[in-house]
């Protein structure tokens, strides 16, 4: 497989963005039409994972129903539509000897995507790489084996009647473990791997790859509440934050309340966070407020929970919540909610993530919200890649240089 992929990558790099365009439509309606073969495929994933007891949040993640079918291939209609990166200039100088210098922007190559659970990323994934010349080996968890590989046959099915090369998206069709340390020692075949999925799966592929890996770890997401919050505003980005979608990465899991804000804006937010069936757990000055939530304890700093729990720290102002989130914190999206456009700058320039918001809801780190159409993932490293991660960020770039003869 990696030897097909590196000899797909040379193929791709050779088609032109309007043969790449086309190829994406006719993924993007052979979705469609497989709709009905996914959807059984999809069934037997959930059936085997309500047998294996996974959670209401995972399941939600694994599900799929022909409104995300729907939006698979809409999504892929959307990065046909999106400037194309391969071939653009992204700096140009002469030297004063007459060399010509560019910088442009290449696909990586080959890439390697290990993820779990959601379906979804199977298309997210090949779709992106495509579009950027890359050749991609997918390897997606146990979880939604039947969905992925009705997937992907789509995805190989419509591009191929559209001339897509041969072995630009290969699916592996087990799930052994063995398969990921495969992977991540095939550093002649492989350019780049990418895991999506729990810390555990990511710490392994780190431990084990020989080649660079994109990756974050946990998304352990703060709001803070300033003193200068607007109560009604802060109660909506709250919810939303932790109740729109428990199970990602961008869900909220730890609330920080300046002390002046909490008597005001404690009561209404947790009766709200209740009402969408949300555990509370609190610090002990919170809990002389809201007197039967559960204690927090010194875990819960540093837990990601993807589902409706949240932690809740009162704290004495703007340099206690910048020190907390930089401690606890897993540097993906932090968000703080305040009148004072000073405080907000302070914020946006001290906590030390990839995404840092002001008065927005942490659910917007997302390469779609970003409008960068289907995103291959989130970043939390600070080489190449940081934040969602579009198109952009699934090329490298190389060095032209243009001459009259000139030697050194």
């Amino acid at each position: 497989m990696g030897r097909r992929a590196r000899a797909a990558a040379y193929r791709l790099a050779q088609l032109s963005t309007a043969q790449k365009d086309a190829i994406l439509r006719s993924m993007a309606a052979a979705v469609r039409t497989a709709a009905p073969v996914i959807l059984e495929a999809n069934a037997l994933d959930l059936t085997d994972g309500t047998g294996k007891g996974l959670s209401a949040a995972m399941l939600d993640r694994l599900r799929l129903d022909p409104t995300r079918i729907e939006a698979i291939a809409a999504g892929i209609g959307q990065v046909a539509t999106l400037p194309d990166p391969v071939g653009q200039v992204m700096d140009a100088w002469e030297r004063p000897n007459g060399i010509r210098i560019e910088q442009v922007r290449v696909p990586i190559g080959t890439i390697a995507i290990i993820y779990e659970s959601r379906p979804n990323v199977t298309a997210d994934a090949a779709v992106l790489c495509f579009k950027t010349g890359n050749a991609t080996i997918l390897r997606g968890g146990s979880e939604a084996i039947h969905s992925n590989r009705a997937i992907a046959a789509a995805l190989q099915t419509g591009g191929a009647a559209a001339g897509l090369p041969d072995h630009a998206i290969q699916l592996i069709p087990t799930t052994d473990r063995e398969s990921v340390a495969i992977l991540a020692g095939m550093d002649r075949w492989l350019d780049l791997i990418i895991p999506r999925g729990g810390k555990g799966l990511i710490e392994t592929v780190v431990s084990l790859a020989r080649m660079p890996v994109i990756k974050h770890y946990d998304g352990i997401c703060h709001l803070y509440l300033d003193a200068a919050a607007d109560p009604a505003m802060a109660i909506a980005l709250a919810v939303n934050s932790k109740t729109h979608k428990p199970g990602v990465c961008n869900a909220l899991e730890t609330l920080l309340v300046h002390r002046q804000a909490a008597p005001t804006i404690l009561p209404p937010l947790a009766a709200a966070l209740r009402d969408k069936g949300v555990e509370l757990r609190g610090c002990a000055q919170t809990r002389t407020m809201l007197a039967d939530i559960v204690p927090a304890t010194e875990d819960d700093w540093s837990t990601e929970y993807l589902d409706l729990i949240l932690s809740i720290k009162i704290v004495d102002g703007i340099d206690d919540a910048i020190a907390h989130i930089n401690r606890y914190g897993s540097h993906h999206t932090d968000s703080i909610v305040t009148a004072d456009v000073a405080a907000a700058e302070r914020f946006l320039r001290e906590v030390d993530s990839a995404c840092v918001f002001h008065n927005v809801s942490t659910r917007f780190a997302d390469g779609g919200e970003f409008g960068f159409g289907a995103e291959i993932g989130i970043s939390t490293d600070k080489l190449h890649a940081r934040g969602p991660m579009g198109l952009r960020e699934l090329t490298s770039y190389q060095y032209r240089v243009r001459g009259n003869g000139q030697i050194r």
